[in-house]
C-alpha cells in the first residue's frame, strides 16, 4: 500500500491495520470492528463512492449516526478527495435546505425524507460493503485540500460554512492527543454526537493513536453508558457541561466508581461552573480532567487541566501545543498589553482554511490570526481568560458586560437555568440593559426576590431590568445558549 500523503489519519489507519490487524478499533452495538476490517471497509466505501461518479472536490452530506457505515463513508470520502458535510440526523428541514443551498451536494446519505435538486438520496444502511477491497489508485491529493465542511452553530448569527483541510483535522487530533496524553492503550466510551466537532474530533483522536472507541447512542440512557464503561474498563470519555449536570442529577456520584480506571476526561463546548469543576476534582483525584476552548473554525485552541489549575479554575488555560499561538487584540488588530481586554485571536495548524462563502472571510482574520469573536485577556502568568462572546457583550452605558457573569450570579441564587441578553434601554440613557430569561420549572423565586438577591452579587448596572419566565432555555446540542433566538 502506497503512502497516503494527503491524510496522516488514513495513513495511521493503514499502519494500524498492518501492524495490529486484530486490535479492536470500534465497538458499536456489541459489534467489534478490528483495524484490519476498518481499513478494508473504508476502501470498499471509497470504491462505492467512485461508482456514483463522484469526483475530487465534490460535496456529499452524511448524517452522523452512531454506526460503522458512517465511519466507513466519512473516511472513504477522504480517500477519494470528496468533501464531507456532516449533519445532525435531527436537523430541521429548513437547516438542511440552508446547508444544501450553500454546499450544493452531489449525494445525500441517510436523509430519506429530504430532497434536494441534483443530489442522489441514498440510505446508509443500504450500503453493501463486503469482500476484499481493491488497491485502487485514488486521485492526486494534497494535505491542504478540503476534507470537511462543518457549519457553525449560529448562536449569534447565521451559520457559516467552515472549510477544514486534511491537514487541519489531523493537526487538531495530534494537538489534542499531545495535551491529554492519549495512547494506543485507550478504551474510550463516546456518547457525544458525531455531528459536532467535539465528538468527531474524539473519533479522529482515537483512530490516529490506534486506540479503541466504544460508540454509545448518547448520554440519555445512562444505564447503557455505565454498562459500556464497566464492560470495556474505559480509560476515558468526553462530555459537555450539561451532560455532567445530567449525570450527577440522575445518578449522584456513581460515575466516581470508575475513578481508578479513568485516565482522562475531556470537557468542552460550553462554560462550566467553578463548583462543578471542584466537584470533578474531588471525585477524580488521579484523572486528567481537561477542558478545551475552541471553535469549529479553530478546534481546541486552548486547554486547561483542572488539577494543574485548581487555583485558577476560571481560566481557559494556554494554547494547546507549540503549534498554536494566541494574542489579545483590539478592533484594529493591535496586540493588547497583559491584563487588558480585547478579542482572543489564534493561529496554528488547526485553524480552518477559510469560510466557504467569500462574504464570511472579509473580517475573519487579523493577518494570519483568526478572530474568535470572544472577548478576553491574558494575565501575567500567561494564562488566558474568556470574558464572553464579543457579539453577546451587553454595552451598558459604555461598560461591556458578559451575560455569563450575570447568569452565574442568578444561578447561585438557586435558579436552575437562565439566559441573559441585551435589550434596548427603555429610558434611552444607557443604550442597552440586561434582560433575564428564567426557566420556570423548578424556580421558587419571584422576580423581585431574584433582583434583591443580585444586589449583593453584581454592580447595580449589571442587574437585569427585565425578567421573563420561559419553559426552557433554548440551547444547541452541545449546550450553547441560543441567544439570537431569545433576542428575536
Amino acid at each position: 500500500m502506497s503512502d497516503i500523503l494527503h491524510s496522516c489519519l488514513l495513513q495511521a489507519i493503514v499502519e494500524h491495520a498492518e501492524h495490529m490487524p486484530d486490535k479492536i478499533a470500534l465497538v458499536c452495538d456489541a459489534k467489534e470492528i478490528s483495524y484490519k476490517q476498518l481499513k478494508n471497509s473504508i476502501w470498499l466505501a471509497s470504491d462505492y463512492l467512485d461508482t456514483l461518479s463522484l469526483r475530487k472536490g465534490d460535496s456529499i452530506i452524511i448524517t452522523a449516526r452512531k454506526e460503522p457505515e458512517f465511519v466507513y463513508l466519512y473516511f472513504g470520502a477522504h480517500l477519494r478527495g470528496i468533501v464531507n458535510v456532516v449533519v445532525d440526523p435531527a436537523s430541521t428541514q429548513d437547516k438542511l435546505l440552508f446547508i444544501s443551498n450553500t454546499v450544493k451536494p452531489k449525494c445525500i446519505f441517510g436523509l430519506p425524507k429530504f430532497v434536494f435538486d441534483g443530489a442522489k438520496n441514498i440510505a446508509i444502511d443500504s450500503l453493501e460493503l463486503s469482500g476484499e477491497a481493491k488497491d485502487t489508485k485514488n486521485p492526486s491529493l494534497d494535505k491542504d485540500d478540503i476534507a470537511d465542511i462543518m457549519f457553525t452553530t449560529g448562536t449569534t448569527s447565521d451559520p457559516k460554512a467552515v472549510c477544514l483541510s486534511h491537514y487541519n483535522i489531523a493537526s487538531s487530533a495530534r494537538n489534542i492527543n499531545g495535551f491529554i496524553g492519549n495512547s494506543a492503550d485507550e478504551r474510550e466510551v463516546l456518547g457525544l454526537p458525531l455531528s459536532h466537532s467535539f465528538g468527531l474530533g474524539r473519533l479522529r483522536c482515537s483512530l490516529l493513536k490506534g486506540a479503541t472507541l466504544i460508540l454509545v447512542g448518547n448520554f440519555a440512557n445512562l444505564k447503557v453508558f455505565f454498562e459500556a464503561m464497566e464492560k470495556y474498563k474505559a480509560t476515558g470519555f468526553g462530555m459537555v457541561p450539561a451532560v455532567w449536570e445530567y449525570i450527577t442529577k440522575l445518578s449522584g456520584n456513581r460515575i466516581a466508581q470508575f475513578a481508578d480506571s479513568l485516565r482522562y476526561i475531556e470537557i468542552g463546548s460550553a462554560p462550566m461552573s467553578i463548583e462543578a469543576k471542584q466537584r470533578l476534582i474531588g471525585l477524580f483525584p488521579n484523572t486528567r480532567i481537561c477542558m478545551h476552548y475552541g471553535l469549529t473554525e479553530a478546534s481546541r485552541s486552548f486547554f486547561m487541566e483542572f488539577h494543574q489549575y485548581k487555583d485558577n479554575l476560571d481560566t481557559i488555560g494556554m494554547p494547546t501545543s507549540e503549534e498554536v499561538e494566541a494574542k489579545i487584540m483590539n478592533d484594529n488588530g493591535t496586540e493588547m498589553p497583559t491584563g487588558q481586554q480585547g478579542e482572543i485571536c489564534v493561529r496554528g495548524n488547526m485553524v480552518m482554511s477559510r469560510y466557504l462563502l467569500d462574504k464570511d472571510n472579509a473580517a475573519a482574520f487579523f493577518g494570519d490570526y483568526f478572530r474568535t469573536g470572544d472577548f478576553g485577556f491574558k494575565n501575567e502568568n500567561g494564562l488566558y481568560y474568556m470574558v464572553g462572546r464579543k457579539k453577546e457583550l451587553i454595552n451598558i452605558g459604555g461598560k461591556k458586560i458578559s451575560p455569563l457573569t450575570i447568569e452565574e450570579a442568578i444561578k447561585s441564587l438557586g435558579v436552575i437555568d437562565c439566559a441573559v441578553v441585551p435589550v434596548k434601554d427603555p429610558k434611552g440613557i444607557l443604550g442597552e440593559v440586561p434582560k433575564a430569561f428564567i426557566q420556570k420549572m423548578g424556580c421558587q423565586l419571584s422576580f423581585d426576590e431574584i433582583r434583591h438577591g443580585l444586589s449583593g452579587l453584581l454592580e447595580p448596572y449589571e442587574i437585569p431590568t427585565e425578567y421573563e419566565f420561559i419553559a426552557r432555555i433554548p440551547k444547541t446540542a452541545t449546550g450553547k445558549v441560543q441567544r439570537l433566538s431569545l433576542i428575536k
